[in-house]
């Protein structure tokens, strides 16, 4: 009779209590906060840390909007970042192990995105300088053989589809880094690369004037870019006339 009950007393020693029981299913059932949703929005969160909520940036960083940019052109960027025809040592870490196909999945989803502009800041340029901007910008300067922007980018300078990009909604001195940057050759695009040789045209003053007057023009209400240029090319672009596919 001994063993019987010393047997069930051990039995029962032994046991987990009623509430660890409970405990533990409870924890078997609940989401990790470790847990995250595996979604491409997800895995785009560090795209945020630097181009803001949903891509859309702010109006007076340095750092552009992705969020609406034609797919075709955000495509482009990611290559160039990742095969190094643009400069930028974060961009390019991130996307090194990425592929073409996944780098067109994030492009399609920052391009899918329709978001409102914040009104642009009032620009502190004196009116000459964004007179001289404007007519750069809309009508060109035949004498130092520089086509107007709208020319490609579209007669609202909000781009044109499949692959370039709006220049409205942009920050004055992240323009002026871009031309800056295409003069010395640390962005590059496809060849032949229509953007380096208009920007080698620009003076300094100019290319001031230019970025102070685009980023001090409101984004239309129909900010999506143009289906079609308004005319024939001025320039041939390898980044327009082969876009990846």
């Amino acid at each position: 009779m001994r063993w019987p009950i010393a047997l069930a007393l051990a039995s029962a020693l032994l046991a987990p209590p009623a509430w660890a029981a409970d405990a533990a299913a409870r924890a078997a059932t609940a989401p990790s906060p470790l847990q995250v949703p595996d979604t491409l929005a997800q895995r785009l969160q560090p795209c945020m840390a630097c181009h803001g909520a949903q891509g859309k940036a702010s109006r007076d960083g340095y750092l552009p909007r992705i969020a609406g940019k034609p797919a075709g052109y955000l495509y482009q960027q990611l290559l160039h970042f990742r095969d190094g025809r643009r400069q930028n040592a974060t961009m390019t870490r991130l996307l090194a192990q990425q592929t073409d196909a996944y780098l067109r999945e994030m492009a399609e989803h920052f391009a899918a995105l329709d978001l409102p502009h914040a009104a642009p800041l009032p620009s502190p340029a004196p009116a000459a300088l964004l007179a001289r901007g404007q007519a750069l910008a809309l009508q060109g300067d035949a004498g130092q053989r520089l086509p107007a922007c709208s020319a490609c980018h579209g007669a609202q300078l909000v781009g044109v589809l499949p692959a370039v990009p709006g220049l409205l909604g942009l920050p004055r001195d992240y323009l002026i880094g871009q031309l800056g940057a295409w003069q010395t050759q640390q962005r590059r695009a496809l060849a032949p690369d229509c953007m380096a040789q208009i920007a080698q045209r620009l003076t300094p003053a100019d290319i001031g004037a230019v970025a102070a007057w685009l980023a001090a023009q409101p984004v239309p209400a129909q900010q999506r870019a143009a289906a079609a240029a308004p005319g024939p090319a001025p320039l041939p672009c390898g980044s327009t006339d082969h876009p990846p596919r």
